[in-house]
């Protein structure tokens, strides 16, 4: 089977958007665990075993240096164990817990009971008095879950239990809205809060080499390499499975990009924008429908195992028979080609070539 190598210019682009989404959204919540637990927590948590890639976006994201987020997460770990020992203990009193601060922050546990505060504090914890407890908040929640199946919810499209408010928010577009909710669940006002928002969430999907796309409600093809090129996320696949201008859905036939780019023949690439409900991952879709991890794109030498995704046939591998092939197609002749072992079928052309973790062309 014929695949072509990226060539030096995409293969950059492709390795520093997976750098970054490598640790995209992986920042930690606020930091917990009073200073006096800090001791402690490092010695009985191995936070030097962090996934360095979680470690660097909290140093980007948080401001912090690798001992600060080292720290952060070793409190964190302290007040996660400390406030479920203590939600434990108090019972129906228990109206949550929360902490504030930097990486030597503050556990906070809130009690209906004011006689639990000592025993609060003696753990290492701040406690508040409040007037709803956790179950009579949760269970609010639940009515609104249910009257959410009745009655439509697209200018109230979010609710939640918010433990330093002690209350449950409802977010609407409009606030008439938040408030039928609340009477068709029989929420009493007292234990809610309506916040008004401009936000409505919507699906985001995510881009994996393997899978399937359609090309104008039509033809399929598959995914090579999710990359972003700036902010515009997209992915490379082959250029003859669709023009500049054409338009793509994803493997749910939900609208997904268009062409901005394809060259076939000469050679066979394109790159596909995509729309704002799609995001690039480093992954390609494996065996069994598993992620295969993409890390960088070293050329595999003549011999070597390769694997290939694609949306008709799966996960196949075999090996590297030649680099640097010419070969003519009915349209023209494509250069840069590498001959593998490995099967394919109509469909699962542009889909991912991959040794091991590294990106090598696509179908």
């Amino acid at each position: 089977m014929l695949r072509r190598h990226i060539r030096a210019r995409a293969t950059g682009a492709a390795v520093v958007a997976t750098a970054a989404l490598l640790v995209a959204g992986l920042s930690g919540s606020a930091s917990a665990g009073p200073a006096a637990a800090t001791t402690s927590a490092a010695q009985t948590l191995r936070t030097d075993a962090a996934p360095p890639a979680l470690l660097r976006a909290m140093e980007r994201d948080l401001g912090l240096d690798r001992r600060q987020a080292e720290r952060r997460l070793a409190n964190e770990a302290e007040a996660g164990a400390t406030a479920g020992r203590l939600g434990a203990a108090l019972g129906d009193d228990f109206a949550g817990a929360w902490v504030r601060g930097a990486e030597s922050g503050t556990l906070t546990v809130a009690t209906t009971d004011a006689g639990d505060v000592p025993l609060i504090e003696a753990r290492g914890a701040r406690a508040t008095v409040v007037r709803h407890s956790l179950a009579d908040l949760d269970a609010a929640k639940a009515r609104l879950d249910r009257a959410a199946q009745r009655h439509a919810t697209t200018d109230a499209p979010v609710w939640y239990v918010d433990v330093p408010t002690n209350s449950v928010v409802v977010r609407a577009v409009r606030p008439a809205a938040a408030r039928a909710l609340l009477a068709a669940a029989g929420v009493e006002r007292a234990l809610a809060r309506v916040e008004r928002t401009a936000e409505r969430p919507r699906p985001l999907y995510d881009l994996r080499g393997g899978e399937a796309y359609y090309i104008n409600n039509s033809g399929r093809c598959s995914i090579g390499f999710p990359v972003t090129k700036g902010t515009q996320q997209g992915y490379a696949t082959a250029g003859h499975c669709g023009r500049a201008g054409a338009s793509t859905s994803g493997h749910n036939r939900v609208a997904q990009g268009t062409f901005q780019g394809s060259v076939f023949p000469g050679r066979d690439m394109a790159w596909v924008a995509t729309n704002s409900q799609w995001t690039a991952t480093p992954y390609v879709k494996g065996a069994g429908g598993q992620n295969v991890q993409v890390t960088g794109s070293t050329q595999a030498p003549v011999g070597a195992s390769v694997c290939r995704s694609g949306s008709t046939t799966g996960w196949h591998c075999g090996t590297v028979q030649q680099h640097n092939t010419s070969v003519t197609y009915p349209e023209g002749t494509i250069t840069g080609v590498t001959r593998t072992s490995v099967c394919a079928e109509p469909g699962d052309s542009g889909g991912s070539y991959i040794s091991g973790s590294q990106a090598q062309g696509v179908t």
